[in-house]
């Protein structure tokens, strides 16, 4: 199993072999459109997919440092994957957290091994951002089993992911505070991907993250037992407040984009001879600069080491993505006619940069939930 920075003191990167063939990956899938079953593999075997499972259960037990920094060397070669993958990740780490006993022994060793693969399944059309609006519904049963009924949209991995973490309304009489992310009456449910009435639809046709298998979940009466809800019931808005708090960030795959377009550039200028001219040097420097920042930010982010961990989460999501989406124009601009065409990457990196920028809690929310705690 790949080894990932923790008390082991084990350097992280990706074997040369798994970062090529995902970043040959990411090439096909951009043209593509559809997720590659061989990248998936490798991925699946990796041993990476068990960063975020605690060791007893066959993990490699590591925290939120070491889950952005898996997500940021994926990101570097393949951005699509790296989504996934921070998806697997955070419900690995949420079943850790508020899973029963049963739960946590029945699925994190497949998680951790990557014979099972997580993805959630929260968003889903007029829901608004924050989730408050979801019209998905949990109905409980005379035998105390659960209906699950609903469209989710948006949601990565669907078609390929295994375990689903379902987000339903449970109680339709309960209220909460509009400045929230989810809302009261709201509960989370881990649904297989095989259980009968649950379908994907990958007819999403995105600009970016291409290969992230995003899409669309339908649940068409899926029965689930009482003991496959993660967490208290209509509780799901503590499990949502207490992600934030962890310290794992979307930012780290703006992060990884980011870094690998500067590294696209400096190879161009290298190639063509043009690294010695003192404005290109700067211009490059400068961009270094906002990258290491980038980096820095979501290592605090990780380190949980600020005043408040859970707001600094939101700003790494909100600093990094749009700094990353800038770096990547700007880097487009100095390669000059070599990244206007569509056999450079740089193209697929800002649009797959964009992509951050959209993702739950979407910027916009990010800013919301932030300024809502000055009003207080």
């Amino acid at each position: 199993m790949l080894g990932i920075v923790g008390d082991t003191g084990v350097s992280p990167g990706l074997p040369p072999e798994l970062a090529a063939e995902l970043c040959a990956s990411a090439a096909r899938t951009h043209r593509t459109g559809v997720p590659d079953p061989e990248a998936l593999a490798a991925l699946r075997g990796s041993g990476l997919l068990g960063t975020a499972v605690p060791a007893r259960y066959g993990g490699t037990g590591g925290g939120a440092p070491e889950v952005n920094e898996v997500v940021r060397r994926l990101a570097m070669v393949n951005p699509s994957l790296a989504i996934v993958a921070f998806q697997h990740f955070a419900v690995s780490a949420r079943i850790a957290e508020w899973g029963s006993p049963r739960q946590r022994r029945e699925l994190l060793p497949a998680l951790a091994d990557g014979s099972r693969l997580a993805a959630s399944a929260w968003s889903e059309p007029g829901a608004g951002a924050a989730k408050h609006h979801i019209t998905s519904t949990g109905e409980r049963r005379r035998d105390g089993r659960w209906t699950l009924t609903g469209a989710k949209s948006f949601t990565t991995a669907a078609s390929i992911a295994d375990l689903y973490l379902v987000l339903v309304r449970t109680d339709d009489a309960a209220h909460g505070d509009p400045s929230l992310y989810g809302s009261p009456g709201q509960s989370f449910f881990l649904v297989p991907g095989d259980c009968p009435g649950l379908s994907a639809d990958l007819s999403l046709d995105l600009v970016g993250m291409r290969g992230s298998a995003t899409g669309f979940v339908s649940l068409d009466g899926c029965v689930v037992a009482d003991e496959d809800r993660l967490g208290p019931e209509g509780r799901a808005a503590d499990i949502i407040a207490a992600v934030r708090e962890y310290g794992a960030t979307l930012g780290a795959v703006a992060a990884g984009i980011a870094r690998a377009a500067l590294d696209l550039a400096l190879e161009h200028v290298v190639r063509r001879g043009t690294v010695a001219a003192l404005p290109v040097r700067h211009r490059l420097t400068d961009t270094a600069t906002r990258v290491e920042a980038v980096e820095a930010m979501i290592e605090r982010s990780g380190a949980r080491s600020s005043p408040d961990p859970g707001l600094t989460t939101l700003h790494s999501k909100m600093f990094a993505s749009t700094t990353a989406e800038q770096v990547c124009l700007e880097l487009a601009h100095l390669l000059g006619s070599a990244g206007y065409t569509t056999a450079s990457d740089i193209n697929r990196l800002v649009l797959d940069a964009r992509a951050v920028a959209l993702m739950g809690p979407t910027n916009e929310l990010c800013r919301d939930i932030v300024a809502a705690g000055w009003a207080r």
